[in-house]
């Protein structure tokens, strides 16, 4: 009895070291070969299971006391398969990084109780592009041939309804410098990116921007930022800025259907963000004063909110009236007699 009691520990101790090893490894980064630190840290680790594995693509396993598989590359084979000692050929070939790690944790299941697996790609069948923030389909992409900007963003479906209008491509040292006007260059000397308009891709024939793009590129696009009105406006909530940095209040106030009757438009405030912090600094503005010529329109910034109040004197006298209106035939009658 006490051997069988000290088997029993002996099994529990060792199922606790097994899953504490586990969690650690999953804490570690898992470092991407190939591929340089602009990009790691452009999220192309987060779009790592959602590559699409095909023929001729390598791939590192890291599989939790499977000693046979686990940290040693193989290569997806021209049919497809890979072939890997203990659970033999396994269809990779059309499967996502993400679907390929459940399919290998299911026949591990075979052999180990809860086989935690980790696929990392190590070598492309063709060099990739990646494609992170608001797009309709982001990811990593092969790069085969002559593509272009544009081909590449209609390859995958375009920008999602809430995306910025302007894109950023970082290109490593290694593939050359980006040959366009406003290029921004590493002081490190290890890439160089520039910001181009979607308007200006859309609108030209043959645009500069439409740039051929390199092996490993990083095309990276942020949602859309907004100009915020709330108050007494027609309608209240967020309004793109588009390709703009800025839009003035009257743009905004009209786009926003205008103030309505009760408004003040004396007593406008703008409320600004406060650079790394969560504070907000006010601004007060007299607007009637810009609609009779007497001040300069001002500026709206990304993330500012345009607050319009209510005139507090014309909800007194409103209250008055509602108030008073019902008395009306009381006093007339009155009046009468």
């Amino acid at each position: 009895m006490i051997l069988l009691s000290l088997r029993r520990i002996v099994v529990v101790m060792a199922t606790l070291c097994s899953s504490l090893q586990i969690h650690a490894q999953q804490a570690l980064p898992v470092p991407q070969i190939g591929v340089s630190s602009q990009e790691a840290s452009a999220g192309t680790n987060q779009l790592r299971p959602s590559y699409t594995l095909g023929p001729n693509d390598q791939i590192m396993i890291r599989a939790t006391e499977v000693e046979e598989i686990s940290e040693k590359p193989f290569r997806i084979e021209e049919d497809g398969f890979v072939n890997l000692p203990l659970v033999g050929r396994l269809q990779a070939s059309g499967l996502t990084v993400r679907d390929f790690e459940k399919l290998l944790v299911d026949a591990l299941k075979k052999f180990v109780i809860e086989p935690r697996v980790l696929i990392n790609v190590v070598q492309y069948r063709s060099a990739p592009v990646f494609f992170v923030g608001s797009f309709q389909k982001p990811g990593i992409y092969p790069l085969q041939g002559r593509r272009t900007l544009v081909e590449m963003l209609t390859a995958i479906g375009g920008l999602s309804p809430q995306a910025s209008r302007r894109l950023k491509v970082t290109r490593r040292s290694e593939s050359g410098k980006l040959q366009l006007p406003n290029v921004y260059e590493d002081p490190e000397g290890k890439y160089t990116s520039v910001e181009i308009s979607m308007g200006s891709l859309r609108e030209n024939v043959n645009p500069a921007e439409d740039i051929v793009l390199e092996p490993f590129d990083v095309i990276t696009v942020e949602r859309a930022e907004l100009i915020y009105v709330t108050g007494e406006v027609g309608r209240k909530g967020g309004i793109e800025l588009g390709e703009r940095e800025s839009m003035s209040i009257l743009q905004v106030l009209t786009m926003s259907g205008g103030a309505n009757n009760g408004a003040d438009l004396r007593k406008t405030r703008i409320l600004r963000p406060v650079l790394d912090t969560s504070r907000r600094a006010e601004i007060q503005v007299d607007v009637t004063r810009i609609l009779d010529g007497k001040d300069s329109d001002l500026p709206l910034l990304a993330n500012d909110v345009l607050y319009v109040p209510r005139d507090r004197k014309s909800g007194v006298w409103t209250k008055v009236a509602l108030y008073a209106i019902p008395l009306i035939p009381t006093f007339i009658l009155l009046s009468i007699r």
